[in-house]
């Protein structure tokens, strides 16, 4: 459990700190989600997706530290 919740917390930080322009943060976001889908779930791929996916909206959502 306490595993699960380091890697979630890994994620969001990725996801909400990296990147200047929409390509990195849809990079960073889907490398990290990558590889805590490994580590939570085994499934590298669907956790690159989101993670992309979430990169790659947070601006449009308002939700990048640097918008």
């Amino acid at each position: 459990m306490a595993r699960r919740m380091i890697c979630s917390l890994a994620l969001l930080a990725g996801l909400s700190a990296c990147g200047q322009t929409d390509l990195e943060r849809t990079t960073t976001g889907a490398v990290m989600g990558g590889a805590a889908g490994q580590v939570v779930a085994g499934d590298p791929l669907t956790g690159a997706l989101i993670g992309g996916a979430a990169g790659a909206t947070c601006r449009a959502l308002g939700t990048c530290p640097n918008n």
